[in-house]
């Protein structure tokens, strides 16, 4: 993805700086707290305070600081180089498809899937190979319409932030796309999962302008978190 400036302020930071690594609010922090702590990281403890008004947090290591976003912006303070690296969903890189951002490292952790899902009732009713256009509710905008187009259906976006279950027994939409872990909430709210379309975990990403002017500094955490890995 194209952004409306260079991802200059990696490179403008001075060399012997601390990181600054991006994590995200909720699940994948809280199962994110381990493997920091194996990793040498081990963040202030208001960091997996979700009550906390504080928003950059000091680590064990004084080579890196921590700041606390929205699982979304993740990517983009990552991709704008505002954090030189970062921990965010898979959902969230093929949401964004950011050409800034390099994601070496797979992490394991938060294990969902992006899925297709549609009310009990109506489900296996009708030939979805048939269809032209269909409405889906969902915060993948850019996933949803690259999977259905893969079809040759157009699929029209209800644009959700949450409460995606509503959307078809509420004559929002058809379908949805939304994040899928147990399963439960869609249960809850008589939906059925029809269709992964990817599966999701979190992942280690990095500024690429970071990495060519910090190497060394970038290098050293890939290979910390790999080693906590695999200390697992």
């Amino acid at each position: 993805m194209d952004l409306p400036f260079p991802a200059a302020a990696a490179a403008a930071t001075a060399p012997d700086a601390p990181l600054i690594c991006a994590v995200p609010k909720g699940r994948i922090l809280k199962e994110l707290g381990p493997l920091l702590t194996r990793a040498g990281a081990t963040p202030a403890a208001d960091l997996l305070d979700e009550d906390s008004r504080r928003l950059r947090f000091e680590t064990a290591d004084p080579g890196l600081e921590m700041v606390r976003v929205r699982p979304f912006d993740v990517a983009t303070f990552v991709a704008l180089g505002a954090a030189q690296i970062g921990i965010c969903g898979a959902d969230v890189l093929l949401e964004f498809d950011y050409d800034q951002v390099y994601a070496p490292l797979d992490l394991g952790i938060a294990q969902c899937r992006i899925s297709v899902a549609e009310p009990a009732e109506t489900a296996g009713q009708d030939d979805p190979r048939r269809w032209s256009r269909v409405t889906v509710a969902t915060k993948y905008p850019n996933v949803t319409r690259r999977h259905f187009a893969a079809r040759g259906i157009q699929a029209e976006i209800v644009a959700l932030s949450g409460a995606m279950e509503l959307a078809p027994t509420l004559g929002l939409s058809r379908l949805i796309v939304d994040l899928v872990a147990s399963g439960a909430t869609l249960k809850a709210n008589g939906l059925i999962e029809t269709e992964v379309i990817a599966p999701v975990t979190s992942r280690l990403i990095v500024n690429r302008t970071a990495l060519k002017t910090r190497p060394e500094a970038i290098g050293h955490w890939i290979a910390r978190f790999r080693q906590a890995m695999a200390a697992a």
